[in-house]
């Protein structure tokens, strides 16, 4: 039987990464091994997907062990937390379990930083750091440095903003990026965990297709819900009909976001 590449956080809700490798892994006839922390409805959906379903926590190092014994090849993402740095320590004892391909989920803005330039922002000093300690371990690497998700800003930002006042609002001001769907991201991380070794100790950075200001991606989502008006307020737009919209099934990214806060 062949080794299980195991994938955490297989049932996280933050763009679905953990869970779209693992069907992805098992459409191309792999075993996968999903990590998961509660025994729940998500996890039974993986082990109906034929999945081998672990439960696990990443700040115990015991069941990191339970969870890494016998597999070769993994997946480490973790959503926000002042716990991240730890975390991916307790993933390194991966190094001891003989895993030839560590693919490690970071972002973007790790590519501008070194040990002489940094951020006042803790979670981007916490997903650098945590690329200097498995660079440190000896593990096999592959660090994938994604764009903001795209879901960050329409699933998460913008529903109470819109429901509220018929507005777009999002913190950014004028400022641009080149957003990525999180689905695009697992399929490329599943591809690496199918055939990682050409990509040892590289770092991808997968982004969108442009870089725009947020007001024109708003725009871009939202083409043909309403009439978007800019505000005095950077980085805010107001939507005429908007909340008729958000109910249809052409912009179901909102409304399924919004059966899901209910």
């Amino acid at each position: 039987m062949a080794n299980p590449i195991l994938a955490t956080g297989a049932a996280g809700r933050a763009g679905g990464v953990g869970r779209t490798i693992t069907e992805q892994l098992l459409k191309q006839g792999k075993t996968g091994r999903a990590m998961v922390r509660n025994e729940d409805e998500r996890a039974q959906t993986l082990r109906d997907m034929g999945a081998e379903v672990v439960i696990g926590d990443l700040l115990d190092l015991d069941s990191m062990h339970r969870v890494i014994a016998g597999c070769k090849t993994m997946y480490f993402g973790m959503s926000v937390s002042d716990a991240y740095l730890a975390a991916t320590v307790d993933a390194a004892v991966a190094k001891h379990h003989g895993v030839k391909a560590f693919i490690n989920m970071s972002q973007m803005t790790v590519s501008q930083m070194s040990i002489t330039a940094t951020t006042p922002r803790p979670q981007h000093k916490l997903h650098w750091l945590a690329e200097q300690a498995l660079n440190w371990s000896g593990l096999p690497v592959v660090h994938v440095r994604p764009t903001v998700f795209l879901e960050g800003f329409f699933l998460t930002l913008t529903p109470d903003s819109v429901r509220e006042s018929d507005q777009i609002k999002l913190p950014f001001g004028e400022g641009k990026t080149s957003p990525v769907a999180p689905q695009d991201v697992a399929h490329a991380i599943a591809a690496l965990l199918a055939n990682p070794q050409p990509h040892i100790r590289q770092d991808l950075s997968p982004d969108g297709s442009a870089v725009r200001e947020h007001a024109f991606l708003c725009i871009g989502v939202f083409e043909g819900a309403g009439s978007l008006h800019r505000q005095k307020q950077p980085g805010c737009l107001r939507m005429a009909r908007i909340r008729r919209s958000i109910t249809s099934d052409q912009h179901s990214l909102v409304s399924d976001h919004r059966r899901s806060r209910r």
